[in-house]
């Protein structure tokens, strides 16, 4: 059985996990929104169409993408020192947290995007409105049951790329379950930190869910 000390560690584990995964969401889609914006604007045959816009976004948001999280993780540690003065912590797992995070969301919010009815776009140019109107009142507003489904989709890969963070001393669940679980054989806390995990991942998930049904005027 587990003592006071170790379900207190466990305790901070979640709140570092939480904190970890919500700010870099937060900071994620900051920078991702935008991306994924843009990534549909200026695309060809897209309401502002850019070929140099699109070709940038497009070959730096799958060079990121097609980094495993450890190895950027690894690569990143000058910069995050840089930033934020240390590499070890749940505050200095934020900044790869956010770089690995903003070209997935930004490919979940294009793929969001694309989804929204031509019609629907073209009706709104004849009818005289800018393209910042047609963005916020008419692609995200007619994608938005789908940017839910991809948000529940964004936090939770967030959360698991914080479990990765522990091989680095990042702090959370992850940094738990390698440093007692994994490099001290305490298989009791490595079980709990796991299916704590997923418990997070589930709730997060459903809670995304509700909400993309519920305002999902098509139901």
């Amino acid at each position: 059985m587990l003592g006071s000390a170790e379900w207190q560690m466990i305790g901070v584990g979640i709140l570092q996990t939480l904190y970890m995964t919500i700010v870099s969401t937060f900071l994620g889609y900051i920078i991702g929104l935008p991306m994924g914006v843009l990534l549909v604007t200026s695309a060809k045959g897209g309401i502002k169409e850019n070929k140099v816009i699109f070709k940038i976004l497009d070959v730096v948001t799958n060079i990121l993408r097609s980094v495993p999280f450890l190895i950027l993780l690894v690569v990143l540690i000058p910069f995050t020192r840089l930033i934020v003065g240390t590499t070890i912590g749940s505050t200095a797992t934020i900044v790869p947290l956010v770089i690995g995070a903003a070209p997935f969301i930004a490919r979940m919010v294009e793929s969001s995007l694309k989804e929204v009815d031509r019609g629907v776009i073209e009706a709104s140019l004849s009818m005289g409105a800018s393209v910042y109107q047609i963005v916020t009142k008419v692609l995200i507003k007619e994608a938005m049951p789908s940017l839910m489904v991809g948000f529940s989709i964004s936090i939770t890969t967030i959360l698991s790329y914080s479990a990765l963070a522990g091989f680095v001393g990042g702090g959370g669940l992850g940094d738990i379950a390698i440093r007692y679980g994994y490099y001290r054989y305490e298989s009791t806390i490595m079980i709990i930190t796991v299916v704590l995990l997923v418990l997070i991942v589930q709730i997060l998930q459903a809670m995304g869910t509700i909400i993309a049904r519920k305002i999902d005027k098509r139901i």
